[in-house]
């Protein structure tokens, strides 16, 4: 009687093991940009900051996220660091 709970045990632990280790994969990194200016504006900056990051191993969609963020004027840079800060904070962790 003890041997079949064992086996069972056993059984539902082989069964469920893998469905649990493919849940925990960790999250891809973001790497937040806020800039001044518009993306039309600085859209050449855009593809040189992912060049760049893709030059060091690190490519967008594959083993980070890119999330820019634009603030019009300088001065809405300061303004902006509140909004976007938190949806920055935790994202890849």
């Amino acid at each position: 009687m003890i041997a079949r709970r064992v086996f069972i045990a056993l059984l539902g632990g082989a069964a469920t093991g893998p469905l649990a280790a493919s849940a925990q994969q960790p999250a891809m990194p973001v790497v937040g940009v806020l800039q001044p200016g518009s993306p039309e504006a600085y859209g050449h900056f855009m593809g040189a900051f992912r060049h760049g990051l893709a030059e060091i191993g690190y490519v967008e969609g594959k083993n980070v996220n890119i999330d820019f963020r634009w603030a019009g004027r300088v001065f809405g840079v300061p303004i902006m660091v509140p909004v976007v800060e938190p949806l920055w904070q935790g994202r890849g962790r």
